[in-house]
C-alpha cells in the first residue's frame, strides 16, 4: 500500500481551517514589530493565492492590501481568522467571527488558562462564544501556523521550503530549531505546522488526524509537552500509523497519575516510561533526544519501514564498524548473519584481507575504486537474512581525501546506489564523515531520496525506527483487542458495598473477582473464629501430609500487612495455625488498636517460581492502563515494567512479557526451568477484560504472582475501589 493511502472514519473538519481560501488578519499592522505585520508579510511574500482581509479600524491600506474596520465589514467569506490582538478582546472577536461565517481562529495572545485565575475565566468565556457561534479555536497562546503547499506562512519564517514533514509543536522555539536544521540539511521540507498552544478546543489528536489525511504529509512529527486527551490520541495514532509514520518527542512526564497513588502500579504510572510504552503500542516512533526528531522523521518519510531488525554493515574503516556494531546492539538491532553465498560474492570483489563477516570491512579495497561500495551494498541487499543495509565511512570524500580523479568513480557509485534503492524494498542508510561539507556524490544520494547522516548514532536511530515500524505493521495486522467480560451482578454489588463502607475490596473479594472470571487463583478461606480455623486445617490437610499455609490479616484499616506483622508463612498443622492466628491478631492490634479486623485469610503456599507483578491504573490522561514486570518488594526500585493501554491485543500481551529486562529470568537461568509464558499472556488478557467490565475498579495490584513451568499462582491481590460516585460515567468518557 502506498504510504499515504488509507482513510480515517470521517474527514477532519480542519482541512477548511488549515488550507483556507481566505484569511482575515485581525490586528493587521504596518508596524514591523507587531505579529499582525509579520503575518501579512508572510502571506504576501510567499504568494498566498487566497484572499487576504486585514482588519484594522485605523488604516485603509496595510502593505498595499485594503483594510477593513471590523470583521463584520469584510465582504468576502474567509474560512480562517488570525487574531493578533490582546487577550481581553478575544471573546468578542470570536463572536464576530462566528457571525461572519468564519470557521476557525488562530489566537496568538497569552493570558488565558496558562496563567490561572482571571485568565482561565477569560478562556472559558472565549470557548462559550466559540461553541455558540461554531468557531474552532487553534490556541490560544499559540506560535501560529503555516501550510507551505498552500503558501500560508503566518509565522513569516524565512527559508522554509515545502516538503512532506508535518509538524505539531507545543514549543515555538522547537519549530524554529527544526526549521533551521532543515535549512542546513537542505533536503528536508515541511507541509503543515501548528502550534497547539493551550489546546482549549483543538488538541493533538485532532491535528494528528488531519496530518494523517493530508496528501502532502508523508510523516507526522510532534513535539509534546502534555496531552489533553491521551486516550483519544492513542486511538487516532493507531489509525494514522497504519497509513504513514508518526514521530513523537515527549518532554517531561505526566505527574497527574502519581498523585494519591495507592498501589505499586499507581506509584509507577504517569511516568515518562508509561507514556512511551503507550505511544509505541499505537505504532508511534518515539525519539529520546531532540536532535533525533528531524533525522528520524526524514528517514521514515523517505524509507517508511524495514521488514525486521537485521542490519548488514559495510565499512571502509574498522573502528567505525565497531562503533556502528555497538550502537546497533544498544538500539535492539541485530547484525545480520550473511549467507555463505553472499560472503563468497564479497570475496570475489574485495581484497583477500577484507572481512566478509558482518560488519563487512573492505580493508582498503575501495581506496582506488569507491564505486565498489555500491557493489557490496547490492550483494548484501540480495541476502534473505538482511533487512536493511548500513554504509559507514567516508563515501563521498574519496576524491577529497585521496585524488580528484576518483570523483567519477564516486558519482558512478552514487548512481548505482540510487538504482539499488529503486530496485529493493530494503532501506539503504548512509553515514559519511563528509556529510557536513556536502560533496557531489552525497548530494546526488540526497536528491534521489536516500538519507545521508553526519553521525552514526542518528543513522542507527533511523534504522531502529524503520525496524520498529516494520515489525509493528506486521505484528499488529489483524490483531483484535480483548473484549470485556460480562460483568456479574453479585460482583458489581460487591464493589457497591465496599464503596458504601468506605473501603477497598478485601483480598479474598479481589481474588473472587479474578477467580469468577477465569483467573487461576488457589482456594482460600477466611477464618474468623476457632471453629472456622479447625475447618480450614482439615480442608487443607493433604493426602501426603499437611500443606504449608500462608496466613494474612483481613482488615480494611491495614493496607500494608507485613508492616503490621499481619503475615505468617509456611504454617503447618492446626496447632501452628492457632499460634499464627493469635500472633497476627496481637501484632495488628498493637500496630493499630482501632483497626477493624474481619479475620485471617488462609491459603496454601505457592510453588517456587519467579515473582512478577500485574497491575492496573486508571490514568487521568490515558484511561485504564495495565502494567507487567518483575514483582515482589523491588518493583518500585528496579522499575523493570511494561505498560499497555487497555484493552490489550494478544500481541500487546506477548510484547509486554518480551519487553522487560528480566525476561531472561523467565526463560530459565542457572538450571531453573523456563516459566510458562503463554499462561502469563492469558493472565494479562484476562485482567484486561475484567478491568474493562468493572469501571469501579480504580487500581489493581497482583503482587506477587508466582510463575513457573506449570503456570502461575496469584499470591496477593489488591483492588482499590473508585470512591467517586460517577466512576462509571468517568470511565465511559475516558
Amino acid at each position: 500500500m502506498n504510504p499515504i493511502e488509507g482513510h480515517l472514519p470521517t474527514r477532519s473538519p480542519l482541512h477548511d481551517i488549515l488550507a483556507p481560501t481566505g484569511i482575515a488578519v485581525i490586528g493587521a499592522s504596518a508596524d514591523p514589530t507587531k505579529r499582525g505585520y509579520k503575518a501579512m508579510v508572510g502571506l504576501i511574500k510567499d504568494g498566498y493565492r487566497g484572499d487576504i482581509y486585514p482588519v484594522n479600524p485605523k488604516a485603509d491600506l496595510i502593505l498595499g492590501v485594503k483594510a477593513w474596520p471590523s470583521v463584520t465589514a469584510i465582504p468576502g467569506n474567509p474560512e480562517l481568522a488570525l487574531i493578533c490582538t490582546p487577550a481581553p478582546t478575544v471573546p468578542g472577536l470570536i463572536a464576530e467571527c462566528g457571525r461572519r461565517g468564519i470557521k476557525g481562529a488562530v489566537i496568538l495572545a497569552s493570558g488565558f488558562a496558562e496563567v490561572g485565575g482571571e485568565g482561565a475565566a477569560l478562556e472559558r468565556e472565549m470557548m462559550a462564544k466559540a461553541e455558540a457561534h461554531g468557531v474552532r479555536i487553534i490556541g490560544p497562546n499559540t506560535s501560529g501556523i503555516f501550510n507551505l503547499h498552500h503558501r500560508i506562512n503566518l509565522l513569516a519564517l524565512d527559508n522554509v521550503k515545502p516538503g512532506d514533514v508535518g509538524i505539531i509543536s507545543q514549543s515555538g522555539n522547537m519549530l524554529l530549531s527544526l526549521a533551521l536544521e532543515a535549512q542546513h540539511n537542505g533536503q528536508v521540507g515541511f507541509s503543515t505546522y501548528v502550534g497547539p498552544g493551550n489546546q482549549s478546543d483543538i488538541g493533538f489528536n485532532d491535528y494528528l488526524r488531519y496530518l494523517g489525511e493530508d496528501e502532502h504529509t508523508r510523516v507526522a512529527t510532534l513535539y509534546v509537552e502534555g496531552f489533553r486527551d491521551g486516550r483519544k490520541f492513542l486511538e487516532v495514532a493507531r489509525d494514522v500509523t497504519a497509513m504513514k509514520p508518526v514521530v513523537v518527542y515527549k518532554s517531561g512526564s505526566t505527574e497527574q497519575g502519581q498523585k494519591a497513588a495507592s498501589s505499586h502500579t499507581g506509584a509507577l504510572a504517569g511516568s515518562y516510561a508509561m507514556t512511551v510504552d503507550l505511544l509505541r503500542q499505537s505504532g508511534v516512533s518515539v525519539v529520546q533526544y531532540s536532535d533525533e526528531i528531524l533525522p528520524v522523521a526524514e528517514g521514515l518519510g523517505l524509507l517508511q519501514k524495514s521488514r525486521g531488525k537485521r542490519v548488514a554493515v559495510i565499512s571502509d574503516g574498522g573502528g567505525q564498524a565497531t562503533i556502528a556494531s555497538d550502537r546497533l546492539a544498544e538500539a535492539g538491532l541485530e547484525l545480520a548473519e550473511l549467507s555463505e553465498a553472499t560472503r563468497q560474492k564479497l570475496r570475489e570483489v574485495l581484497f583477500p584481507q577484507a572481512s566478509t563477516v558482518n560488519p563487512v570491512d573492505v580493508a582498503g579495497s575501495t581506496d582506488a575504486n569507491p564505486s565498489l561500495l555500491a557493489t557490496c551494498m547490492e550483494i548484501v541487499a540480495a541476502d534473505d537474512n538482511v533487512d536493511s543495509v548500513f554504509l559507514v565511512g567516508m563515501f563521498g570524500g574519496y576524491s577529497i581525501r585521496f585524488a580528484e580523479s576518483l570523483l567519477g568513480d564516486e558519482m558512478r557509485g552514487a548512481e548505482a546506489m540510487v538504482d539499488l534503492s529503486n530496485a529493493t524494498e530494503k532501506p539503504l542508510v548512509i553515514y559519511s564523515l563528509y556529510t557536513p561539507i556536502k560533496p557531489p556524490a552525497l548530494r546526488r544520494l540526497h536528491e534521489a531520496g536516500l538519507p545521508v547522516y553526519a553521525s552514526i548514532e542518528q543513522s542507527v536511530r533511523v534504522l531502529a525506527a524503520l525496524g520498529e515500524r516494520g515489525q509493528y505493521l506486521a505484528q499488529s495486522h489483524g490483531q483484535s483487542r480483548e473484549t470485556p467480560v460480562e460483568a456479574r451482578l453479585e460482583l458489581t454489588a460487591m464493589f457497591r458495598q465496599a464503596r458504601a463502607e468506605g473501603r477497598d475490596l478485601f483480598e479474598y473479594e479481589a481474588k473472587q473477582l479474578l477467580r469468577d472470571h477465569g483467573v487461576d487463583v488457589p482456594l482460600e478461606l477466611v477464618v474468623r473464629n476457632e471453629a472456622e480455623l479447625a475447618e480450614a486445617a482439615s480442608r487443607f490437610a493433604g493426602e501426603s501430609g499437611e500443606t504449608p499455609l500462608a496466613m494474612k490479616v483481613v482488615s480494611k484499616d491495614i493496607l500494608h500487612k507485613s508492616d503490621a506483622g499481619g503475615v505468617m508463612l509456611n504454617v503447618v498443622g492446626e496447632a501452628a495455625m492457632q499460634d499464627a492466628r493469635e500472633a497476627i491478631l496481637e501484632s495488628c492490634m498493637a500496630y493499630d488498636a482501632n483497626a477493624e479486623i474481619e479475620g485471617v485469610l488462609v491459603a496454601p503456599m505457592a510453588k517456587k517460581g519467579v515473582e512478577v507483578i500485574v497491575g492496573v491504573i486508571r490514568d487521568p490522561i490515558f484511561g485504564p492502563v495495565l502494567m507487567f514486570g518483575l514483582g515482589g518488594i523491588f518493583v518500585e526500585i528496579l522499575e523493570d515494567v511494561a505498560f499497555r493501554a487497555i484493552p490489550l491485543s494478544r500481541h500487546d500481551a506477548r510484547s509486554m512479557v518480551e519487553q522487560i529486562k528480566a525476561k531472561r529470568i523467565l526463560e530459565g537461568v542457572r538450571g531453573e526451568s523456563a516459566v510458562d509464558k503463554e499462561a502469563l499472556v492469558e493472565l494479562l488478557l484476562k485482567v484486561s477484560s475484567i478491568v474493562a467490565a468493572y469501571p469501579d475498579l480504580k487500581e489493581l495490584d497482583l503482587n506477587p504472582v508466582i510463575v513457573n513451568a506449570d503456570g502461575y499462582a496469584v499470591v496477593d491481590a489488591r483492588v482499590i475501589v473508585d470512591r467517586d460516585s460517577d466512576a462509571t460515567d468517568k470511565d465511559a468518557r475516558a
